[in-house]
């Protein structure tokens, strides 16, 4: 049975540490779209070696920038990937199997996240996002942070596993906190977010405790612990920044 064909989409700036990881995961796929924002490393070469489609165009945001690259799409059935993210031999059949005959709009993957100097416990609880989806059922949300692919449909999961590179050292996460925080203020704004000074106080424990207990990166011993303890002042941040922002002008 013929599967459906399959464009992987990738937005980029200078990701050249972590690209030629990426793109060599997915070179099975009918065709590659990279979207770039200006690199200045050797990204776009990385990208060139691996056959892909190459376009340029000014950072437009998280979610506005992954949704023109995936406009840039070829084919119906997208696999939206990061520039940090991997996947190993073995999802390539498991992706191809599930485009034989997709039995949903879209397809939820698991992703495993590394933390500083090794990668979580697989016995935590693993993130999982949409990834695989047909594009004509399918958008980017309007958040200016944390964006995901909404789908018009049933969405499936499969056993698919992404890793996840991200930051890797702790100023690089903190970094990530500060920028992700500044950046939520929008959508923090559009929900009317109240009771600030109580969501100061009670909210970063509360993150603390659903990210290092709940979510089980206490497996993952200091590492999990600093990246909860982390994890628990971007959540402290995103609000102190809001009280701060609707504070009157002296």
């Amino acid at each position: 049975m013929e599967r459906e064909l399959l464009s992987v989409v990738v937005t980029t700036f200078n990701n050249a540490g972590t690209l030629d990881a990426c793109l060599r995961g997915v070179s099975w796929a009918d065709e590659i779209v990279v979207l770039d924002s200006g690199s200045t490393d050797a990204t776009t070469a990385i990208a060139a070696h691996y056959g892909a489609r190459i376009h340029t165009q000014p950072f437009a945001g998280y979610s506005a920038q992954k949704q023109a690259a995936i406009d840039l799409a070829s084919h119906r059935w997208v696999l939206l990937l990061d520039s940090d993210e991997s996947l190993n031999a073995d999802a390539a059949a498991r992706l191809q199997q599930a485009l034989r005959a997709p039995a949903h709009a879209g397809y939820q993957l698991w992703r495993r996240e590394w933390q500083f100097w090794r990668w979580q416990s697989r016995r935590g609880r693993l993130n999982h996002y949409v990834r695989l989806f047909d594009r004509q059922r399918a958008r980017m949300s309007d958040h200016q942070v944390h964006e995901e692919v909404q789908v018009d449909g049933p969405v499936g999961v499969l056993d698919v596993v992404i890793d996840h590179y991200g930051e890797p050292d702790i100023a690089g996460r903190v970094a990530k906190a500060n920028r992700y925080s500044s950046l939520q203020l929008a959508d923090l704004a559009r929900r009317r977010v109240g009771w600030l000074r109580l969501r100061m106080v009670a909210y970063p424990m509360v993150a603390f405790l659903r990210y290092y207990v709940l979510r089980g990166h206490w497996r993952s011993g200091w590492a999990g612990f600093i990246a909860a303890r982390i994890h628990a002042f971007y959540a402290f941040l995103k609000y102190a920044k809001l009280y701060e922002r609707r504070r009157p002008r002296d």
